[in-house]
């Protein structure tokens, strides 16, 4: 994570932002604590999904710390690489099949003389 992008979250920075909203706060900490609780899907998978989450929004905190929980919970690294191949392969598919728009509004213009 280069720090001249993407600052480096701080105690402080927590802090200010519990005293700027404290109920929304207390709120998403309580909704991320249920969601990645173990349930239908192990703890272990969740992070698994939020790794390539993360990857697809582009989001270097969620990245750098879904990999760690990740880890933590038993994920291995070549599991962890597998999740963010499958992030990579969804991100470009989101590009091939949005292609059917570009040619369906293609095919609805005057062609162009060649």
């Amino acid at each position: 994570m280069t720090d001249a992008i993407y600052p480096r979250g701080t105690r402080e920075i927590g802090e200010r932002r519990r005293q700027l909203a404290p109920e929304i706060h207390r709120a998403f900490d309580e909704f991320g604590k249920r969601v990645f609780a173990e349930g239908a899907l192990p703890e272990k998978t969740k992070q698994l999904i939020a790794v390539a989450v993360a990857h697809v929004t582009q989001c270097p905190y969620c990245i750098s710390g879904h990999t760690a929980l990740a880890h933590r919970k038993g994920a291995t690294d070549q599991e962890i690489m597998e999740a963010i191949w499958v992030a990579a392969e969804m991100r470009a598919g989101g590009a091939f099949a949005h292609s059917t728009v570009a040619l369906h509004t293609l095919g609805e213009l005057p062609q162009q003389p060649h």
